[in-house]
């Protein structure tokens, strides 16, 4: 598990350089918290990182994991990962100078216009919540990378586990 979590945080340090500009404003962001209907997955397929990637970095909360995973084929984001919303909101809010873009994944299933479709709508779903807690909607930017950049190369519902998900990013602007 550990050596896991190692890997996985390498593969995140690894990736944490590259950024996109592209925005897809088109695509229709809805609420899911508490909604129904979601497909696969169980709220324990993925064990979140506690470990802050980005320690390094002042630009960010502390001790504050920046990842949010998702449930296949869904942009609801699950009340386990509340608490890490809540936390960079609180730093967000302590700090109206900081930026943050939010960078939507997906896993490889599914084609490419789909899942940049889906990313956007993690981001999404992401940045609602953050200014539904008060952040202002100019700190943030939401992207998708689609299933261009993985976490975790591999196929399996271990390795999409991982690449359904949500980056957090302090920027610099």
């Amino acid at each position: 598990m550990l050596k896991r979590t190692i890997y996985s945080l390498a593969i995140v340090a690894l990736i944490a350089g590259c950024s996109s500009g592209t925005k897809l404003t088109d695509t229709p962001v809805t609420d899911g918290r508490g909604s129904a209907g979601q497909q696969g997955g169980s709220a324990s397929a993925v064990t979140p990182v506690n470990a802050d990637p980005n320690a390094g970095n002042a630009q960010g909360p502390v001790g504050v994991a920046r990842i949010v995973y998702f449930d296949y084929d869904s942009y609801t984001v699950k009340p386990e990962f509340q608490s890490i919303i809540d936390g960079h909101a609180r730093f967000l809010k302590s700090a109206p100078q900081r930026r943050i873009s939010i960078e939507g994944h997906t896993d490889e299933r599914g084609g490419r216009e789909y899942n940049l479709a889906l990313g956007q709508k993690r981001s999404e779903a992401v940045r609602r919540a953050l200014t539904l807690l008060g952040v202002s909607d100019s700190q943030i930017e939401a992207v998708s990378f689609g299933k261009e950049k993985p976490a975790v190369q591999g196929s399996g519902e271990e390795a999409w586990a991982q690449n359904r998900r949500a980056e957090i990013r302090y920027t610099t602007r």
